[in-house]
């Protein structure tokens, strides 16, 4: 079972109701990861706003980057490409600015953040990737992206 105990049918609702994510941990650099989820994310429709103070005022993908969570609203899911023992602020953030959705990407799991934002209402996704649950689960809304390709 996986570290969020979500089966694939709760994966797919939480991605039907998502259209605006934050994605917290947003980087310029074209190799990391958080870059090619956010390329992924709005190749797929998805409303994507990056979330890095260090990047504020830029662009990436067309997105105009901004320093904090509560000038990416409103939001759906807040995507946390963050260690796993620094998420519990933006979780706090989250419940606070009404996202429904907290997503921790792959090697991310803070059972208390979890437990507090299923607390306050959220749902919670662990070690997930949605560059990889996407098409996993067929949910394509456009073409494959890179990503997808490298996972298959």
């Amino acid at each position: 079972m996986s570290a969020d105990g979500l089966d694939e049918a709760a994966i797919r609702l939480i991605l039907a109701r998502t259209k605006r994510i934050a994605l917290v941990g947003a980087s310029a650099n074209p190799a990391r990861p958080s870059n090619e989820v956010m390329a992924f994310l709005l190749a797929h429709g998805f409303d994507v706003t990056p979330v890095n103070p260090g990047l504020a005022g830029q662009s990436l993908h067309g997105r105009l980057v901004v320093a904090r969570l509560d000038e990416a609203g409103p939001l759906d899911m807040v995507d946390l490409f963050r260690a796993p023992d620094l998420v519990m602020d933006p979780v706090e953030q989250a419940i606070s600015l009404g996202a429904r959705t907290i997503w921790m990407q792959l090697g991310v799991i803070n059972e208390a953040a979890a437990a507090r934002a299923r607390a306050a209402g959220l749902a919670v996704v662990m070690d997930r990737c949605p560059a990889i649950e996407i098409p996993r689960l067929r949910l394509f809304t456009s073409p494959p992206s890179s990503v997808e390709n490298q996972q298959r």
